[in-house]
């Protein structure tokens, strides 16, 4: 079984957790999240505390709860503090703007890459950094993710997307003889 659910979660103030008919619901100063939960795994809301434990004897069971510990934590940090991820593109050319629900990109191609921004998310562009945040862990991550994947720094001259903390490899390329 997992560590983090041996221990209950705390809920802090101005945060409610309810679960009705297998969907835990975390309201927040911030907004409301909801996830369905599986049969595999009971949660219990009791004194101000979200108890996880295995509802069956199965390996598959056991392997659950830690990811759902894992995912009513982020519920109840999401909702009292918003998740955020930078993103940095370089390049000569590059351009990156947000234009209403939709982020556009110069990334070098012969055309612009237009993608629309998920609900939820705040997406903000500016010079060469794009910085995106929301309540919802899972879905800042995925959209960063994919934006990141339309164009990934190269390690010869580093051009592309990358997070701001992320540290290109660079190769030395070729050399005169």
């Amino acid at each position: 079984m997992s560590r983090l659910s041996k221990k209950p979660i705390e809920i802090p103030q101005n945060t409610e957790v309810t679960l009705l008919e297998g969907v835990l619901t975390v309201k927040g100063p911030l907004g409301t999240l909801s996830k369905p939960i599986r049969e595999d795994v009971s949660i219990e809301v009791k004194d101000n505390h979200v108890h996880v434990a295995p509802a069956r004897k199965s390996l598959f069971a056991k392997a659950l709860v830690g990811t759902y510990a894992s995912h009513v934590m982020n519920m109840i940090a999401g909702v009292n503090k918003l998740y955020e991820k930078k993103l940095v593109v370089e390049g000569v050319g590059f351009k990156v703007e947000v234009q209403g629900k939709t982020l556009n990109m110069a990334l070098g191609f012969s055309h612009p890459v237009n993608v629309d921004i998920p609900e939820g998310l705040t997406v903000v562009a500016e010079k060469n950094q794009v910085t995106i945040s929301g309540i919802d862990k899972e879905m800042v991550g995925e959209f960063t993710a994919s934006v990141r994947s339309l164009k990934k720094p190269e390690p010869y001259k580093g051009k592309g997307i990358r997070y701001i903390d992320e540290v290109v490899r660079r190769k030395q390329g070729k050399k005169a003889v």
